[in-house]
């Protein structure tokens, strides 16, 4: 009777050059498992806070760009939308010649730029964001004033849905009032109480 018949031989039996053969397929395969997991979780997070933004600032048209402003000038009790303001290229702009001093133009009429930030909620598309920045034209002498840094921080107000139109007078904001209401009157429907407040 053989004694060795019912014994685990097989893997006792192994020759060094089997068992060096098997680890390595062992230890392959592990740590290439070990390194696609962490990974995969990871762009797992970061496409699930991306996600998480566009659905909390609302139907896909939260982000902030300057695709989503436009640029409105008031003239008088005039108010039209002109947006070769964006690039200081607006109708009245063009062609004169700015100054950081008002002294420089002492015969300049006053103009305003207003930004308006549009956005979306549940009730649909809205005036979320306006402001204005005033500046001085004197055509003849093709000389104006404007403060750069001025029509940049209130562009950025404007993008951050804010209401700013505190340098305005009765007869301009009636006439962007008139704009905005005649350009899309659902969106003036849906704006804040603070817009509409502000306008009187």
């Amino acid at each position: 009777m053989d004694i060795n018949k019912d014994q685990p031989v097989n893997q006792a039996a192994q020759t060094p050059a089997e068992a060096v053969e098997a680890k390595p397929a062992d230890a392959v395969e592990k740590p290439a498992n070990a390194a696609d997991e962490p990974v995969a979780v990871k762009k797992k997070i970061a496409l699930n806070i991306v996600s998480g933004k566009v659905e909390h600032r609302g139907f896909g048209a939260g982000s902030i760009n300057l695709s989503q402003l436009s640029s409105v000038i008031i003239e008088g009790d005039e108010a039209y939308l002109d947006m070769g303001a964006l690039h200081a290229k607006s109708k009245v702009e063009k062609g004169i010649k700015f100054s950081v001093n008002k002294e420089d133009v002492p015969n300049g009429e006053s103009s305003w730029i207003v930004w308006v930030a549009a956005d979306r909620k549940e009730e649909g598309n809205y005036y979320a964001g306006v402001t204005s920045c005033e500046m001085l034209i004197d055509r003849e002498a093709r000389r104006g004033w404007k403060i750069l840094a001025d029509h940049v921080n209130r562009m950025d107000y404007a993008l951050k849905r804010r209401i700013m139109l505190d340098n305005v007078g009765d007869k301009e904001k009636a006439a962007l009032k008139k704009l905005l209401m005649e350009y899309n009157p659902e969106m003036w429907a849906n704006s804040g109480d603070d817009l509409k407040a502000a306008l009187g």
